[in-house]
């Protein structure tokens, strides 16, 4: 999920709309997820060169172009497919260092949106003002996704039913298994019918990373720094992997573990579940902690009002009128209001805002909850609320993971979300069982062990808290890239880069530019915008 500097501002404006002056959980801080069957991580067949990019000026500072790129690599010089790429020029061309590949994560997220993004100033924005002058900030939307022919399997009714249904957040799924199995095989079958299967077949993340690498020799680099946050650090060590020596330095933040990405996706599905309850269980904690003046939702109680809150809107849902700009409006009920809470639970800065959208909801003002699942949702479990990014979501998945077809397994790993009683667990329950019907099989599907060996050493920033990547994904990272350093983040949030302080930060930019890593240990704490915090040895 990437962090975005207008959804902010979008939120700021909701809150005037919504009209309440609360005071919420004060916090600081922070706002997912291989070709060789038989594991050799290198291609074997060379992609001829492409020829140089021909940029066109799209925007201040930035340019963009289409590079043409094999439909699958093995056959190089066959079906060719166009890829959207956008550029933002350094700021200070006499101090250029190179290009800055990036990618937000999802997978499903376009990097031109990222891109786009970008403060030239770099005051605000996704990158500092030094990466912003010293780099080419380089997004690639990687096939099946945004400007690069994203994947579509829904029709805009089919999505507006989905986005209608009523779901039932005390069971798994939330609805039978039946009406589970019966919607995700509409689903594939609207896949395969909606694109050609070869090119669903193509849409893995090893494709990606060589996608990648045609764009840099298009662009003319001898090497690239890359930085990779949620599913982009899956990208970024599968480049790594592959071309090693086209790294010059990279940073992946909030990590996946790319050993459970690439074989064991129900186990990865259940550590979110887990992760997302942490979180949301942490926030009860700190609104009752810190009493009825800053956290008034509960009234000291916050995990009982939240309770009654939820059974409440399943028995009368509220309307929540269309809000321009923000919100097309639609029902809130229990459901919905539970993945409103799962996405603003995960970013520490949204808690004021939580209570006071909760406080609303009781008031009969759905609009806060309704807007954060519109806008913010972060996408381990894709629907039940579709949405643009739930198809190229599910179709990188289900190009990248082992063969899901075994019924059995997903009822087990959905029997055991549900016997935790978790708050959110019914939304984890079956998040992959589209993957059991997917049209389009992966024949040469990348499974060697993505170490990064001969790349620099990569940094890993993972966060002791993070509702996407539980902190055990980072320091399984770690151990598996080889020379990797982890730097560590205090407090709730998922990524940690521009969103937690100047320790962060710093330590982000020393390693992009400088190729300068952290001394193996660091702590840093993460901190509100404006002050400032050494970073700690653990």
């Amino acid at each position: 999920m990437p962090r975005t500097t207008r959804a902010s501002l979008r939120i700021t404006a909701l809150l005037a709309v919504v009209a309440l002056a609360v005071t919420g959980c004060a916090g600081t801080g922070a706002a997912l997820a291989a070709s060789a069957g038989g594991g050799v991580p290198r291609p074997t067949v060379s992609a001829p060169a492409p020829g140089p990019i021909d940029w066109t000026e799209c925007g201040p500072g930035l340019d963009c172009a289409t590079v043409e790129v094999p439909l699958e690599y093995s056959d190089p010089d066959g079906e060719q497919i166009p890829l959207s790429v956008v550029r933002h020029r350094a700021t200070d061309p006499d101090r250029r260092i190179g290009s800055l590949f990036i990618n937000p994560g999802g997978p499903g997220v376009p990097a031109s949106d990222m891109v786009r993004s970008i403060d030239p100033t770099g005051e605000t924005g996704p990158f500092s003002p030094d990466v912003v002058a010293r780099f080419d900030v380089v997004g690639m939307d990687p096939r099946g996704v945004g400007e690069s022919d994203a994947v579509r399997c829904l029709t805009d009714e089919q999505r507006a039913e989905q986005a209608a249904e009523d779901r039932d957040p005390t069971i798994p799924g939330g609805k039978s298994f039946r009406q589970l199995v019966q919607d995700s095989r509409t689903f594939a079958k609207g896949c395969a019918t909606h694109q050609d299967r070869a090119y669903l077949a193509s849409l893995s993340t090893d494709n990606v990373a060589r996608d990648l690498d045609q764009v840099r020799a298009a662009i003319g680099e001898e090497q690239i720094t890359f930085y990779g946050a949620s599913y982009g650090t899956v990208v970024g060590p599968m480049y790594a992997t592959l071309f090693p020596e086209r790294v010059r330095q990279m940073v992946i933040d909030g990590p996946v573990d790319t050993d459970l990405w690439q074989n064991d996706p129900l186990r990865l599905l259940d550590d979110v579940a887990r992760s997302n309850e942490e979180t949301l269980d942490i926030w009860f904690e700190t609104c009752r902690a810190e009493g009825v003046e800053a956290c008034p939702f509960g009234d000291g109680d916050p995990e009982a009002a939240f309770d009654a809150l939820i059974a409440d809107l399943e028995r009368e849902p509220l309307q929540v009128p269309p809000i321009e700009g923000l919100t097309p409006g639609g029902t809130l009920d229990g459901a919905m209001a539970l993945e409103g809470v799962r996405a603003a639970a995960g970013v520490r800065t949204l808690w004021p805002q939580l209570t006071a959208g909760l406080l609303a909801a009781q008031q009969g003002n759905g609009a806060f909850l309704h807007f954060m699942v519109v806008n913010l949702t972060v996408a381990p479990f894709g629907g039940p609320f579709a949405t643009t990014l739930q198809e190229p979501h599910t179709a990188v998945r289900c190009a990248d993971w082992p063969a899901l077809r075994n019924l059995g397994e997903h009822r087990a790993a959905a029997r055991e979300i549900d016997a935790r009683g978790e708050r959110l667990g019914s939304r984890a329950a079956y998040s992959a069982l589209s993957c059991a019907f997917w049209p389009a099989a992966n024949k040469d599907r990348f499974t060697a062990e993505l170490t990064g060996a001969g790349a620099p050493p990569i940094l890993v920033v993972g966060g002791e808290v993070d509702n996407v990547s539980p902190y055990h994904w980072a320091q399984a990272m770690t151990e598996r890239l080889e020379g990797a350093v982890l730097l560590t983040r205090t407090g709730v949030g998922h990524t940690s880069y521009r969103t937690s302080g100047p320790c962060i930060d710093s330590a982000v930019d020393a390693a992009l530019i400088d190729r300068v890593l952290p001394e193996e240990g660091t702590v840093c704490e993460a901190v509100p915008a404006g002050t400032t915090r050494m970073p700690t040895g653990r």
